[in-house]
């Protein structure tokens, strides 16, 4: 199975989605990201945050590499400072 999943929103603009396993959420990427297209091994530049924007209650912060993702110290999750693969996703 994939780590990445592709949703069409409009016939121009994609998003790729993947699911956090520090936050246990789905987290969505839009066109602005640079993608290796590869959905088994996903790559992405530059990191990915993201914040509940309550309070600063959830952030979660990472790099993705290779299928990995590399959390960062500045996440509020259990998975802080550790790298772990990539779950895989429903397409």
């Amino acid at each position: 199975m994939a780590k990445f999943r592709l949703i069409p929103e409009s016939e121009t603009v994609n998003q790729l989605q993947f699911m956090c396993p520090g936050c246990n959420q789905i987290h969505a990427l839009n066109t602005t990201w640079t993608f290796n297209n590869n959905f088994d091994k996903p790559s992405v530049m530059p990191s990915v945050l993201v914040s509940d924007g309550v309070g600063g209650k959830l952030l979660c912060h990472s790099f993705i590499t290779d299928g990995n993702i590399q959390f960062l110290d500045d996440c509020t999750h259990k998975l802080k400072g550790k790298t772990v693969e990539l779950p895989d996703i429903d397409v």
